[in-house]
């Protein structure tokens, strides 16, 4: 399993001024920025020592921006380990006690969920950190942008369309001169919450020509298809190789061309408001706790400028842990996050849309009971 880690020792002078600015800039119009909070909570000061957590790779650079400020606003008393070892293994770490918290593009399934319950002798906190969309990634040059209908995506991963200049691509692309050439599809090796996503969108967008249902593991292999672990694999791979396509968080594409999607009579481009638009539209999980914010993302919306391939991407915690210096680590961290400083580090690192003011508000509450006892 390939390990993307990191840990923050940053000049406390240094990192606080950081902090400040971005608290400074925050104030200046807080409404925009997603929380009700114009400051750093109160719980994310007076830390001390390290806190460990791990998941989702495409919550890396979020994290690297959150894991700074933390550290700069406790004079570099807390520090930060975050491995990225993807969704299904953070969880997995976080259930048998490995971690403090976890990261994870998907929210607990419920034999996880009971589990998760029983390491945490209690409720399991489950807050959305931030909003992200899922770019469809490739690599044809010359080309930067290209619009494909539902269908036709799930046609291409599952191997049935297996020519660039197919006639349903060429279809919505007209005056775009497409390259008869073989396509390469590109899908995560190891188990992926970003793949559960994006399996989840083409279940619900194209359920005629996606059978499969929405899982970590990637279910379609064999043709031209090629694999690669984590989000950075992904994006390298396709990178590196022409004629590839693949998905990866929208952050991390780099200069890759991206995939329009088709939403109602339109096509819709990876962009932060546009993933904002489907979670304002979609609901919760039945059946879940008062501290779990589960949420099935709505695939099929046909509003405006919404684009529906999108993670919404949690952290998952106790709310009760036995040790009161963990217990006040992991408030605060938590609490920094979904705070309107935090949503806005993530938002100018990553790229993500900050949380909403009602749900960013409903998430500190939860993250306000987390305690020791």
């Amino acid at each position: 399993m390939k390990r993307t880690s990191f840990r923050y020792v940053v000049p406390g002078v240094a990192a606080l001024a950081l902090t400040l600015s971005a608290c400074g800039a925050g104030n200046e119009g807080s409404s925009s920025n997603g929380s009700g909070n114009s400051d750093a909570p109160s719980a994310a000061s007076g830390l001390s020592g390290e806190l460990r957590g791990a998941g989702a790779t495409s919550q890396e650079k979020a994290q690297e921006a959150w894991a700074t400020a933390i550290q700069g606003l406790n004079d570099g008393n807390l520090t930060v380990d975050y491995q990225g070892i993807g969704s299904t293994d953070g969880r997995g770490q976080f259930i048998d006690g490995a971690t403090s918290f976890a990261g994870s593009d998907s929210y607990l399934k419920d034999e996880e969920l009971e589990s998760a319950r029983e390491r945490c002798n209690g409720n399991v906190i489950e807050v959305p950190a931030y909003v992200s969309p899922i770019a469809i990634a490739f690599n044809l040059p010359g080309i930067d942008s290209l619009n494909l209908s539902p269908a036709v995506i799930a046609d291409i991963f599952n191997n049935k369309i297996t020519k660039w200049n197919d006639p349903a691509i060429v279809a919505d692309n007209q005056g775009v001169e497409l390259p008869d050439a073989d396509i390469s599809p590109v899908h995560r090796s190891d188990d992926s919450g970003t793949t559960k996503n994006f399996t989840d969108y083409l279940g619900k967008a194209a359920p005629d020509n996606w059978s499969y249902e929405a899982e970590d593991a990637f279910p379609v292999s064999g043709g031209k298809s090629q694999a690669a672990e984590g989000t950075s694999g992904v994006v390298e791979l396709i990178t590196n190789t022409e004629n590839t396509i693949g998905y990866a968080d929208e952050s991390q594409i780099g200069d890759l061309g991206t995939v329009s999607v088709g939403v109602g009579d339109t096509f819709s481009a990876p962009t932060a408001d546009g993933a904002a638009k489907v979670v304002a539209v979609s609901t919760r999980v039945e059946g879940r706790d008062a501290t779990d914010m589960a949420t099935d993302v709505d695939r099929t919306t046909t509003e405006e400028g919404a684009y529906p391939v999108i993670l919404l991407s949690y952290l998952i915690a106790c709310e009760n842990y036995d040790d009161d210096t963990e217990a006040a680590n992991v408030k605060g961290y938590l609490s920094y996050i979904v705070s309107d400083e935090g949503q806005q580090a993530a938002a100018d690192a990553a790229g993500s849309a900050p949380l909403s003011d009602e749900v960013a508000t409903e998430a500190q509450g939860i993250v306000e009971n987390i305690s020791a006892g």
